[in-house]
C-alpha cells in the first residue's frame, strides 16, 4: 500500500460526509462507484492501489420509515456492507472508526452509558446494530454512537415528547473529528452528543426566528424511541473538552 497515512471516509455524500469534506479535506472520500461497501473486491482493488491507515464507514441506509418498507436494502449496506469493511481492515491491518447510532437503546430511561444493554425499536436501528456486531469482532475498531441533524432543520414540526442528544451535523462532525485524530490510542465504544433535550427544543434551537410546530411520536407510522439522550463522559475525558 503506498500510503499509510490515508484516511477513507465511507458516505462522504451524506450529511455527515458533506459536513466532514468542509473540516477535513485531508480525508480521501470516495465515491460509492468506487468503494461500494456490498463490494468486498472492489474496495480491496481501491486499498491496494491508493493506500490507506484507517477508514471511517459513515456510509449507511438510515431512513427508518424507508427501512420498514425495504429492510432488505438496510441488511445488504448496513450490515453485510459493515462486515466487508471490517473484514477488509482485518486483511490490511487497517484501523477502523463505525459512525453508529443513539437509536441502537430501548429510549426506556436516557443517560445511556456505553456499557449499557442495548435494545433497538425499530428496523433502522437493529441493523446498524447488526454492523455494530461486526465491528466488535475487530480490536482496532472505535464504536461512535451519535445523533445529529441538518444545520438547519428541514421539518415544519418536532417532537415535544422525545427526548435526544442531537447537535447540529456541524457540531458533531467537529467533535468526532477530534476522536479521528486522537484515534491511535482509542478504542472501544464513545458516545458524542451534546445536552438531553426535546428533538423540539433541539430545532428551535438552530433557528430562533423559524416557527416550529410541535409533534408527538404518536402521530407517525414508524417506531421511535422515547428517550436515547447519550451520557457523554467518556468523549469529554478523551478529549479534555
Amino acid at each position: 500500500m503506498a500510503d499509510k497515512s490515508r484516511i477513507i471516509f465511507t458516505g462522504g455524500s451524506g450529511l455527515l460526509g458533506s459536513e466532514f469534506r468542509k473540516i477535513r479535506p485531508d480525508i480521501d472520500y470516495p465515491w460509492w462507484e468506487d468503494f461500494n461497501v456490498t463490494n468486498l473486491g472492489q474496495m480491496r482493488d481501491y486499498v491496494k492501489s491508493h493506500g490507506c491507515g484507517m477508514i471511517v464507514h459513515a456510509g449507511a441506509f438510515t431512513s427508518p420509515p424507508a427501512i420498514d418498507k425495504d429492510p432488505l436494502e438496510a441488511i445488504e449496506v448496513n450490515i453485510i456492507g459493515t462486515s466487508n469493511v471490517v473484514k477488509l481492515c482485518m486483511e490490511f491491518d487497517l484501523r477502523l472508526v463505525y459512525i453508529c447510532t443513539d437509536y441502537v437503546f430501548k429510549g426506556d430511561k436516557g443517560g445511556y452509558k456505553e456499557d449499557d444493554p442495548v435494545y433497538p425499536v425499530n428496523k433502522y436501528a437493529w441493523s446498524k446494530l447488526g454492523g455494530e456486531c461486526a465491528v466488535r469482532l475487530y480490536d482496532k475498531s472505535l464504536i461512535i454512537r451519535t445523533t445529529f441533524g441538518p444545520n438547519v432543520f428541514p421539518y415544519e414540526k418536532a417532537f415535544v415528547d422525545q427526548w435526544t442528544s442531537r447537535e447540529s451535523v456541524s457540531v458533531i462532525a467537529g467533535m468526532i473529528s477530534k476522536l479521528i485524530d486522537k484515534d491511535i490510542d482509542i478504542a472501544g465504544t464513545v458516545h458524542v452528543g451534546g445536552r438531553r433535550k426535546s428533538v423540539y427544543e433541539f430545532a428551535v434551537s438552530l433557528d430562533q426566528s423559524k416557527e416550529i410546530g410541535e409533534l408527538s411520536i404518536n402521530d407517525v407510522s414508524f417506531r421511535v424511541p422515547v428517550d436515547t439522550s447519550l451520557d457523554c463522559g467518556r468523549y469529554r475525558e478523551l478529549t479534555g473538552q
